[in-house]
C-alpha cells in the first residue's frame, strides 16, 4: 500500500537505492536540483531540510513555494510528488503545478496514478487553486494516462524551447477522486 510522507532522513538508503536507478536523469517532483551531496547522511539531512522548508519559502527567480512528498511503501522510497502553491508565467506555459516521478523499477504498478488522486483529493477543500495544471511530454502516453485517469483535460500542446512537444493538462481538484 502507498502513501504520501513528508521528507524523512529515515528513507535515505532507499533513496540512494532509487537515485542510483535513474542513472543521473532528471527525477520529475523530487526537487533533486536543490540537493548538494545526497550520498552523506549530512547532505541528505540538508536536503530533507530544504524540502521541507520549501513549502513556506518565498518565490524566488521562478522558484514558488513548493511541497514535496515522498510515495513510500513501508520503508521503501518509490517517488516523490511536489505542489507547486502558484504559477509564474513559465510555469503556466510548461511548468504546471504538480509534477512527479517514480522509480524505474516501480514503475506500471499504479504509484504516479493513486499519488496524484491522492494530492488533489488532499488539496480540495484547503485555500489552493480548484483547478492545477500538469504537463507531460507529448511521447510519454504512461504520464498522459496518469493525468487523464485523475480527470485531466488536454487544453494544448506546445513546443518546448529546445523543439519538444508537450501536453498541458488541467485537473479540476474535486473531479480528481476516483
Amino acid at each position: 500500500m502507498f502513501t504520501l510522507v513528508a521528507p524523512d532522513v529515515s528513507f535515505h538508503q532507499s533513496f540512494l537505492e532509487s537515485h542510483a536507478e535513474w542513472e543521473g536523469t532528471h527525477q520529475d517532483g523530487a526537487g533533486v536540483f536543490m540537493a548538494g551531496n545526497v550520498t552523506t547522511a549530512e547532505g541528505f539531512a540538508a536536503w530533507v531540510r530544504q524540502l521541507r522548508d520549501a513549502e513556506h519559502g518565498e518565490e524566488d527567480r521562478g522558484i514558488v513555494p513548493c511541497t514535496y512528498l515522498w510515495i513510500t511503501e513501508g520503508s521503501r522510497y518509490v517517488g516523490a510528488i511536489a505542489f507547486r502553491h502558484h504559477l509564474t508565467p513559465a510555469l503556466l506555459n510548461s511548468g504546471g503545478h504538480i509534477g512527479y516521478g517514480v522509480r524505474p523499477s516501480d514503475r506500471g504498478r499504479g504509484a504516479a496514478s493513486w499519488a496524484l488522486q491522492e494530492l488533489c483529493s488532499q488539496l480540495e477543500g484547503r485555500d489552493e487553486p480548484d483547478r492545477v495544471l500538469l504537463t507531460c511530454d507529448d511521447a510519454n502516453v504512461a504520464s498522459a494516462r496518469t493525468i487523464e485517469r485523475a480527470g485531466g483535460v488536454l487544453e494544448d500542446k506546445r513546443t518546448d524551447e529546445k523543439g519538444r512537444l508537450f501536453r498541458r493538462y488541467w485537473i479540476d481538484v474535486p473531479a480528481s477522486r476516483s
